[in-house]
């Protein structure tokens, strides 16, 4: 499944429901069964969703790899799109939106993404 999440202060954030679940069980949400359709963090959660997935960050040890020293293409590293996404990486657009709302005062919301 695919994720939209909204935020009147952020551009809106695609992900797969797969990747978003973590990212939210670390901001505090707990989910019986998976990942539902639609969900909210009320801009009173923001605040422990933010630190929550702060600390999840601080504590990722799976590091995305190091770019490529002195601009060199090296054959033996993967491609890109081969390469894993760290959490950290996955869960900077939605820290960044969380941020902003909590600036605003606003609500953070999640649905499924239309289909194209």
């Amino acid at each position: 499944m695919l994720v939209l999440f909204h935020s009147k202060s952020a551009a809106e954030i695609l992900m797969y429901g797969q990747h978003a679940l973590p990212i939210l069980q670390a901001a505090g949400k707990t989910f019986e069964g998976g990942l539902p359709e639609r969900g909210v963090i009320t801009r009173m959660q923001l605040d422990q969703a933010i630190a929550g997935i702060e600390h999840a960050v601080a504590a990722d040890t799976d590091h995305d790899a190091p770019e490529h020293e002195g601009g060199h293409d090296d054959d033996a590293t993967d491609h890109p799109i081969l390469q894993s996404v760290s959490f950290r990486r996955r869960a900077w657009p939605l820290l960044t939106m969380l941020r902003l709302a909590r600036e605003k005062g606003e609500d953070v919301t999640w649905e499924p993404a239309p289909l194209w």
